[in-house]
């Protein structure tokens, strides 16, 4: 007898709800929208974000790599609005009773997001503006809001009029929030119109791959809009190269300081390097070929003087993200570059316009800094980066590995010749010396290379088998040029990266 009742009471308390998210979104709509124009990972979601991302323990990190792939950061970001909205949703009933119940509520949520602002390693005090807002414009919008939904019993307020007016208005303010912030940012993200000198070092061009001949194999050369990105930035910093500049410092003879001309001013060279990242599992998407425009870092380096004493370069970006590279790897002879261009254009703003580092044979954690700012040669007793304090190895080279592109797992194929292939990389070890591939634990059979452009770089394989009906285990791996196999061993991504060969099942019918 008491279900009439209950109806009542919580079709009574929806109105407040949607009155808290209406407010909430007026309040992001609009912080989003300022952020968008100043500096836009001072946006209270990003800023949690972020946060989130810091504080989450690794095997959690690892998880959310493996299950979302790219789309890992659009669920974080979701996962934090849906939070937000919730509590959201309750300040609004918290406001049926007292309207600074809700406000308070909201103000909380906003002290969050000012927490993480100023929890980041390059913060400013005016990056508090866009929480500021939020927090004035949330509150005001669900005064108003609860103000006008109390006087709508009075004939003199017009009924329901004054709440509509109030929802109508304070929606089109967040809608309207939403897509200036989404305008701007599609607008500051534009490629900035950089003319690049021609290399003094340049490559051939690379010779034909085996795409035409193994349909479904990697490309040789990674287009640039499918190459793969993985950092703990939500937002893509941007940048203007007349502003950017390059700091190197700490155990030098003399601090040097180069402006992005006095970059392009030195000698550029080409080439034609693998990037993997060290979250990348067995047979993962995480690796990419692509050729690279740069100064050898070890030119700029010797412009400072590099003291006895250094073992680190610590690099820092644009926003304090700090990585560390050991110093004897990157000047060992291989071709570490600062690179400004990637496929024959200058750097994408996403993969580290203007200048990022690109160190080959190394993880992208301890080699790979997108917009970097600083170079400091430093000692790892003295100084520790950003995944070194998180657990994650000091000296990470990129372990050899074979992938399989096709067939996919769990296939079903007709019976007969089927074409394996895919792509593999050993860098540091002499190269790719070979690919073996190995069906149902028989003997391993030697694969056919792709063409090769280097120990930096993968080279493409295949191998023609005829299949024939029932379940099928297929295993790859790579012989280095020093004349090792690819360990069997199976390691996770943390801390120093993955192994194992990768295998998968098709079925025949």
């Amino acid at each position: 007898m008491d279900e009439p009742r209950t109806r009542t009471r919580i079709t009574s308390a929806l109105p407040w709800a949607g009155y808290g998210l209406l407010a909430a979104a007026v309040g992001l709509g609009t912080a989003h929208a300022l952020a968008a124009l100043t500096v836009p990972a001072t946006s209270p979601v990003l800023a949690v974000g972020s946060a989130v991302i810091d504080l989450t323990p690794t095997p959690v990190k690892e998880w959310a790599i493996r299950s979302f792939g790219a789309a890992d950061k659009a669920v974080l970001v979701g996962s934090v609005l849906v939070g937000v909205l919730a509590l959201a949703a309750v300040s609004g009933l918290l406001a049926r009773r007292r309207l600074r119940y809700g406000a308070t509520l909201l103000l909380l949520l906003v002290a969050v997001a000012a927490a993480a602002v100023l929890g980041r390693p390059a913060a400013r005090a005016t990056d508090l503006l866009p929480c500021l807002l939020a927090g004035a414009s949330s509150v005001a919008a669900l005064a108003w809001l609860a103000g006008a939904h109390r006087a709508q019993a009075a004939p003199a307020a017009g009924g329901r009029r004054g709440v509509l007016l109030a929802v109508g208005t304070l929606a089109v303010v967040a809608a309207a929030g939403g897509a200036i912030g989404r305008l701007v940012s599609g607008l500051r993200l534009r490629p900035e119109d950089v003319a690049l000198p021609a290399p003094a070092t340049p490559v051939p061009p690379l010779p034909d791959d085996l795409g035409g001949r193994v349909p479904g194999i990697t490309p040789w050369r990674t287009p640039t809009g499918d190459f793969y990105r993985v950092d703990t930035r939500l937002d893509v910093p941007v940048i203007d190269s007349a502003d950017w500049s390059l700091t190197v410092d700490g155990d030098v003879a003399r601090e040097v300081t180069l402006s992005f001309d006095d970059l392009l001013a030195m000698d550029l060279v080409e080439r034609d390097i693998t990037l993997t990242c060290v979250s990348n599992a067995v047979g993962g998407p995480y690796a990419g070929g692509a050729r690279w425009l740069g100064v050898r870092l070890t030119d700029v380096l010797d412009l400072a003087g590099v003291g006895e004493g250094a073992d680190q370069i610590l690099s820092t970006d644009v926003g304090g993200m700090t990585i560390s590279t050991p110093l004897a790897l990157a000047t060992d002879g291989r071709d570490s570059l600062l690179a400004v261009g990637m496929n024959g254009a200058a750097l994408p703003r996403e993969h580290g316009f203007p200048v990022r580092l690109v160190v080959p044979g190394l993880y992208g954690f301890i080699g790979a800094t997108k917009w970097v700012t600083r170079l400091t040669l430093t000692t790892y007793a003295e100084r520790s980066a950003y995944w070194t304090d998180r657990g994650w190895a000091t000296d990470a080279p990129i372990k050899p590995s074979a992938r399989i592109d096709t067939p996919r797992p769990l296939a079903v194929l007709d019976a007969g010749e089927v074409v394996v292939g895919g792509i593999a990389w050993a860098q540091g070890d002499g190269g790719v010396a070979g690919v073996q591939v190995r069906i149902d634990g028989g003997p391993w059979r030697d694969a056919v290379l792709g063409p090769d452009a280097g120990d930096g770089y993968w080279r493409q394989w295949y191998l023609r088998w005829d299949a024939t009906e029932g379940s099928h285990r297929i295993a790859a791996r790579t012989l280095t040029g020093d004349g090792a196999a690819q360990t069997a061993a199976r390691a996770d991504p943390f801390p120093s990266g993955a192994s194992g060969w990768h295998e998968l099942i098709v079925t025949v019918g």
